[in-house]
């Protein structure tokens, strides 16, 4: 059921035009008339204070109430409910109450649908399952937000000749593709065997699972696949998603270029793809959508553009309990969505995953999951179906009208590397140093962003007192300085940097973000123990391409940070360090029980071995037995897996109150985060907050919404999300209520919450002359920690001596 379709249903039009409905009532008719600026006859209702209305959600309710009055069938009354993107508690009124003004009113709401329907000629649609009900409540958000538009305000224009005009401002363009192109037309490289295979393997909407080791170009077979889609008229866009908003950054040029292979000549390319501030600069909607807006965020709106590129969190929502999940459920149907990297999701949310494959059927979209290292349980429950091939290359076929097929593919050209497993960081580093000395380009990977800061402190200096490069990659920048450093390490460990290899040695230290969708080829890797779907990642990054120039004496090693075996098995928790709180225990211990006696790995011919040995169900005893029981069932601390899946069934769609879809958790494990702008000061100037940015530059806030434009408005809150960083909670500055930071205009800019919340969402912080932060009322920006930002560490948190 792709977008075209559910516009095509009859009746689906009858449906958004009745959305309404509930402004036909008293206290809205009140809110109009003391809104009015100009004289008017409008004759005041005693007793109506339009304020109240928050007491049962408004017009929303007011309309959900009234379609269940006139006896509106099956979805149709929730769908008019939820237009404002959270289910009413509507169950305590009735559509003739006096509270919604009694039988006349009621009656007034009855005649304008009956007036609706016959304008129109069609009768409300008929819906009949969940996941179509979903579609078209987002359809009808989407249509009241370009109804709503700074297009429509004066009701005395032409609103007939500026509909076009706002569905394009929108971002909604006519989509044509050039037709005929063949792989080489898109890459400018013939494509391999495993590429071929996929592409004659997607020819409808359905579920495709390709499992292939890393570097064999995973990326561009699916893009192509996304392409044949798009040609025979099968698909309406591609959402390409990926673990983290970092690896999305990378993928995005090469989704660029892929764009400006496919569109004729005179297609809105910028408008069509959506990536960070553009989106938010050139598209233009009401309501929700504006400045300040719960959906102005290119993280979230970006479902909503035919092609884009961002993280899986936003489409997982497209089937959570959550604020407009609806619409994000309208932006994927019936596109191309791809998801990359799948191996890496939790319990938790491998059952929103599996729930988003389900609902993307549903909604006629063509699903591509790729996958290096996707157990064979994990493949079976991602298709809801059985599975039996253990061969490796393997694609997965489940199309919508016809069978599964498991097709195993030729196994590529091996290569063998050696594994060095060490137990002192010491030795770690002066083998990282020694190795940049001779020339090589050294990859260190760390599990936490303080071990990767404390990594980079230790190297730093010393390597560049021998002429080595050393730089740091996380995800704890600011946007315009994590963009800066990534473009320069990604290109130099890349394809575009091999002219500056030899110029001279470098160790790029990061975090799992360098181990997913980023083309990186090291000549020499370091890595912090991990599960072993995550250190094959890594070893991807490794000689990655067979004619990268590498110095003389160079050979493919992997030295493994590892703890003692016994040790880890008895205390997992001290022998790992950071890393138990990142990754499970049992599966650390399990991982190390496979790895710990390697001495080299054939890749691919490995891998698939390697994880089956990692994951296969067995029988415990001992402390293992111990760990593999906090895994299933947990600890005080940290949920088990069998409540995790419990929870996240708990937040799938139904009828009850929505969760903030900015606080709604699509990755439990994840610690919860918040964003936090970092100022070099903020103060009011009469009727304006004076801003002076981390990059030197200066911009003025307006503390009313009237003195400035919305192009303005769009434009300044792009140029401020520039300058957020996320960071866990409990290290993030002291919150502020939301007043204090409305009342620098900043609400215009962000969604910071309710106006009444204590607590924005959005934190605030001064970046002083060294470095430290501090609240913006001066004082200490965390009560008990010193929290930094430079643009070489990113953001870091001390403890207090």
């Amino acid at each position: 059921m792709t977008r075209r379709r559910v516009i095509a249903v009859p009746g689906a039009e009858t449906q958004a035009a009745e959305h309404d409905i509930g402004k036909v009532s008293p206290f809205f008719y009140e809110k109009i008339r003391q809104a009015c600026t100009v004289p008017n006859d409008l004759v005041a209702l005693p007793g109506i204070n339009p304020a109240l209305e928050q007491g049962w959600g408004g017009h929303a309710t007011v309309g959900m109430v009234a379609a269940r009055g006139m006896g509106m069938a099956g979805y149709g009354p929730a769908i008019i409910g939820q237009h404002h993107g959270f289910y009413p508690n509507a169950q305590n009124y009735t559509a003739s109450a006096e509270i919604f003004g009694g039988p006349a009113w009621q009656e007034q709401r009855v005649q304008l649908v009956q007036a609706l329907r016959t304008a129109l000629s069609v009768d409300e649609p008929v819906v009949t399952d969940m996941w179509q009900a979903r579609l078209l409540t987002g359809f009808t958000t989407v249509a009241d937000w370009i109804g709503s538009g700074d297009l429509f305000e004066d009701p005395a224009s032409d609103w007939e000749g500026v509909i076009s005009q706002a569905v394009d401002e929108a971002g909604f363009h006519p989509l044509s593709v050039r037709m005929g192109l063949k792989f080489e037309d898109l890459f400018g490289f013939s494509p391999n065997p495993v590429q071929q295979a996929f592409s004659a393997c997607v020819a409808s909407p359905g579920v495709y699972v390709l499992e292939a080791p890393m570097g064999l170009g995973k990326t561009e077979a699916a893009l192509y696949a996304a392409y044949q889609m798009l040609q025979s008229g099968q698909a309406e866009g591609v959402y390409f998603a990926l673990p983290t908003q970092l690896t999305s950054n990378k993928i995005y040029e090469r989704f660029r270029d892929f764009l400006t292979a496919i569109l004729p000549d005179g297609q809105p390319r910028r408008a069509l793809l959506l990536h960070g501030q553009a989106w938010l600069t050139d598209t233009r909607m009401g309501e929700e959508a504006q400045p300040g807006g719960s959906w102005f965020d290119h993280r979230k709106r970006g479902l909503l553009a035919p092609f884009a590129v961002g993280t899986l969190d936003q489409a997982l929502m497209a089937v959570m309990n959550v604020n407009h999940g609806a619409v994000r459920a309208f932006g994927l149907a019936g596109k191309v969505v791809i998801l990359d990297e799948v191996h890496s999701y939790d319990a938790y949310t491998g059952v929103l995953l599996d729930t988003l494959v389900t609902a993307l059927r549903q909604w006629g979209a063509t699903v591509i999951v790729l996958s290096a290292t996707l157990t064979q349980d994990r493949r079976a429950d991602i298709l809801g179906t059985a599975v039996a091939q253990a061969a490796y290359p393997l694609i997965t076929a489940c199309p919508n009208d016809g069978p599964v097929r498991e097709i195993p593919l030729p196994t590529p050209p091996a290569s063998r590397v050696t594994v060095v497993s060490c137990t002192d960081d010491a030795v770690a580093l002066e083998e990282a140093l020694n190795r940049a000395a001779e020339g090589q380009q050294v990859l260190w990977v760390e599990n936490t962003v303080a071990e990767a800061q404390q990594r980079f402190k230790s190297l730093a200096a010393r390597a560049r007192s021998q002429g080595i490069d050393c730089g740091l990659l996380h995800s704890r920048y600011l946007q315009s300085d994590r963009q800066a450093s990534e473009a320069e390490w990604v290109k130099i460990f890349g394809k575009d940097g091999r002219s500056q290899r030899s110029r001279c040695g470098r160790i790029l230290i990061g975090t799992q973000v360098v181990e997913q969708s980023l083309d990186i080829d090291a000549d020499f890797l370091v890595s912090r123990f991990a599960p072993t779907d995550m250190l094959l990642q890594r070893l991807g990054r490794l000689w990655r391409h067979r004619d990268t120039p590498r110095p003389v004496g160079t050979d493919c090693t992997v030295l493994l940070l590892v703890p003692d075996l016994p040790r880890a098995i008895e205390t997992p928790a001290a022998a790992f360090g950071p890393t138990a709180a990142v990754y499970s225990p049992y599966v650390l211990c399990r991982s190390l029980e496979v790895w710990h006696d390697l001495r080299d790995v054939c890749l691919p011919d490995d891998i698939r071995s390697l994880v089956d040995r990692t994951y296969a169900t067995r029988t415990e005893q001992g402390p293992m037995a111990r760990w593999f029981d906090e895994l299933e069932h947990g600890t005080r601390t940290r949920k088990g897996r069998r409540a995790l899946r419990q929870m996240a069934r708990l937040t799938l769609v139904d009828d009850e109150p929505v969760q903030s879809d900015t606080t709604a958790r699509t990755r439990f494990s994840d610690i919860e985060t918040c964003d936090v702008l970092l100022v070099q000061s903020l103060r009011a100037v009469g009727a304006v907050s004076v801003c002076l940015l981390p990059d030197g530059s200066r911009v003025e806030i307006p503390h009313r919404l009237r003195d400035m434009d919305r192009q303005g408005w769009r434009q300044l809150a792009a140029r401020l999300m520039l300058s957020v960083v996320r960071v866990p909670h409990h290290h993030a500055p002291t919150a502020m209520p939301v007043r204090a930071l409305a009342s620098h205009g900043l609400g215009q800019c962000f969604y910071l919450g309710m106006p009444d919340a204590p607590e924005a969402l959005v934190r605030v912080a001064v970046i002083g002359d060294d470095g430290v932060l501090s609240a913006l009322g001066g004082g200490p920006a965390h009560p008990d920690l010193r929290l930094r930002y430079d643009s070489d560490f990113g953001y870091r948190v001390e403890e207090r001596e």
